[in-house]
């Protein structure tokens, strides 16, 4: 039990030296947020100055009928992207949410920025 606090505590350690780092997401830069659970991968852009979400996706549409890999995290990014680029979103400031930048973290990124959205 020791050890899952502990965990935890880093997590929270990191997550807040991150937010910290890369500041607030405003108007002409909102801010892109991940987060993984043990079935779905969940994304959302905020605008931190309005406190509102621009645009969200994730696993669990039943439109997307996607699951939790790398390939399908992918094609998250691609649906993503051309719905930012609908609402003329081209610059976000990429918030990984205390996760380590490997694997799906990395190649939802790497998809976002294949398709035309600066990160």
């Amino acid at each position: 039990m020791k050890k899952i606090k502990e965990a935890e505590q880093r997590k929270l350690r990191r997550k807040k030296r991150i937010k910290d780092k890369i500041g607030r997401g405003v108007a002409s830069r909102p801010r892109i947020t991940v987060f993984k659970s043990n079935r779905y991968f969940y994304a959302q852009v905020i605008d931190d100055s309005k406190g509102h979400t621009i645009a969200s996706i994730s696993t669990i549409e039943k439109s997307l009928n996607l699951g939790k890999n790398i390939d399908d995290v992918k094609k998250l990014g691609e649906v993503l992207a051309k719905r930012l680029k609908e609402k003329n979103i081209n610059n976000l400031i990429f918030d990984r949410n205390g996760y380590k930048y490997h694997g799906l973290i990395a190649s939802f990124a790497t998809s976002l920025r294949e398709f035309g959205i600066n990160i």
